[in-house]
């Protein structure tokens, strides 16, 4: 199986947008409040890149996008970053494909200059929240202030 990690190109966008409203679906990640709905994610490609201080990786199987995951500065928080929108289809979980497609997003936030990386998810994403614990982000009581996604319950936060 070959499996490659690439930086985001307008190529990926329409298949990037499909796996996140689809996952999105899944999960009850549905409507304002919450990432799929973000308008971004129409075009990821152009929000994410280097003049924005952001990262999306897009997730690769046999030639097919199965996902991705990105990382851009958290609105105007000094030194925080925002990991954003690790959705991966069912079919590509299990693989190790979020635990490398996070870890190459936090090393670039630490090039960038992050010192802590912000992130909100939803407490049904089992799956993720455990990657997440296993690599070294702590629970929050409340999402930091600023966050655009209200609908989610779960948020964390990493040193860098």
């Amino acid at each position: 199986m070959g499996v490659e990690i690439v930086k985001i190109s307008p190529q990926h966008d329409s298949d990037v947008c499909q796996i996140i409203k689809q996952v999105g679906r899944e999960y009850g990640a549905v409507g304002e409040g919450f990432g799929p709905s973000d308008a971004e994610v129409e075009c990821m490609s152009q929000y994410y890149t280097e003049e924005h201080r952001s990262l999306y990786l897009v997730a690769l199987v046999n030639g097919e996008v199965v996902g991705g995951c990105g990382v851009a500065p958290f609105g105007d928080v000094e030194a925080t970053c925002e990991l954003k929108k690790l959705f991966l289809l069912e079919q590509s979980r299990g693989l190790g494909l979020g635990k490398k497609l996070t870890l190459a997003c936090l090393e670039y936030a630490k090039q960038q200059g992050f010192e802590r990386c912000y992130l909100d998810t939803l407490s049904n994403m089992d799956s993720a929240i455990r990657l997440y614990e296993h690599l070294g982000f702590e629970h929050l009581e409340q999402p930091l202030e600023g966050t655009l996604h209200n609908g989610c319950d779960v948020w964390m936060i990493k040193s860098l």
